[in-house]
């Protein structure tokens, strides 16, 4: 396949997955701070957003050219309903497969379980082409969080790019340690189960950041592989390569949903003023937590008993709000890290969104 038709393809997959997620609901976007350089954690997004991501590892060459020389990688990849994505990677300077420099890699993934939707681990699949190894590759990933560390493990299904029909396998496992909201360390190893003795374990390591204010999220750090796809994780080289990942999403709900929300209809009951935080202790004793995460409310639908209070925390680095649709309660700006609280007292459902993020949206049913 020719470099002209595999653009084609790729802004033919682009097309079709925006199209089909322009009205999905959201779910988790990507931030950096959950996964280490060289793993993806089973990260699918969140349906209704497009990503584009760009990686660059760099090395030197000795005296006296002392030549920096660059190592790209582009991930391309939309968030579909049902915890699902679909994209490509694009290394412009891979050296998997010898007079191969252009390695494309186009992957499906699905999140099985998530544990911030009630399982006791993340369990996600993976299913890959790679065109330059001429095969199919999978990975299976499972991850848990437990307060500010996150584990992973992985084990690689791989097409062997030198040997046609020859399957290899690797495993393997990284973390990531939060220290702040904004800041966490992360590292990686990996290797082919059957390694030859030329062949080298893969690693990682490094500081990851959330940029305040924005979605974006940048990666600084050093490690021993090339391209960023499931073949070039795989395989470690003798060269350290130091370079960044930065992370761009685009919520398309932004553009499409906004038409519909503002087509919604008239408010049923006057609109009240914003309400400061409601009563520490509602009349049934309960209190539900909720919260917004990578621009979505999670969870999205809520169902309590009339006299539950609902606590929603702004774990984002932007402002959100949590505004009903008809008016009825409106919470203000809620700055990162801070919490808000409304007792519903009476039954219905209640449709809510973000001022500043209405592609943001949610609904409290009250039984």
């Amino acid at each position: 396949m020719t470099s002209t038709r595999c653009l084609r393809a790729a802004r033919a997959l682009c097309m079709a997955a925006a199209a089909v997620c322009a009205s999905a609901a959201g779910g988790r976007a990507q931030s950096l701070l959950d996964r280490p350089p060289n793993l993806s954690g089973g990260w699918v997004g969140s349906g209704g957003q497009l990503y584009f991501n760009f990686l660059h590892r760099f090395t030197t060459s000795g005296a006296p050219e002392r030549k920096v020389s660059n190592v790209p990688t582009f991930t391309v990849a939309v968030g579909l309903p049902y915890r699902t994505l679909v994209g490509m990677e694009y290394a412009t300077n891979s050296n998997l497969a010898p007079r191969y420099p252009n390695e494309w890699e186009f992957f499906a993934r699905h999140a099985l379980f998530q544990q911030d939707r009630g399982a006791p681990f993340d369990l996600g699949g993976e299913v890959a082409y790679n065109l330059a190894a001429k095969g199919v590759d999978g990975e299976l990933t499972v991850a848990r969080r437990q307060g500010p560390l996150r584990l992973i493990a992985a084990g690689r299904v791989l097409s062997d790019p030198f040997h046609a029909g020859e399957r290899r396998f690797a495993v393997a496992g990284g973390g990531t340690l939060r220290i702040s909201r904004y800041f966490a360390l992360a590292g990686d190893v990996a290797s082919l189960v059957d390694r030859s003795d030329a062949e080298k374990v893969a690693w990682s390591a490094g500081v990851h950041l959330a940029i305040p204010g924005t979605p974006h999220t940048l990666s600084i750090h050093t490690a021993n592989t090339n391209a960023y796809t499931l073949q070039g994780l795989s395989r470690g080289e003798s060269t350290r390569r130091y370079g960044f990942e930065f992370t761009i999403p685009l919520t398309l709900n932004r553009w499409f949903g906004r038409a519909a929300h503002e087509a919604a209809a008239p408010p049923s009951a006057p609109a009240a003023p914003p309400q400061p935080d409601a009563a520490a202790v509602p009349s049934n004793g309960r209190v539900v937590k909720a919260g917004m995460r990578n621009l979505a409310f999670v969870p999205g639908r809520i169902e309590i008993e009339a006299g539950t209070t609902v606590e929603w925390t702004n774990n984002d680095p932007l402002q959100h709000s949590v505004t009903a649709d008809n008016g009825s309660f409106d919470s203000g700006l809620i700055g990162s890290g801070n919490t808000w609280r409304h007792t519903f007292t009476s039954p219905g459902t209640y449709a809510f969104h973000c001022t500043p993020h209405p592609f943001m949206k949610g609904t409290v049913v009250v039984k």
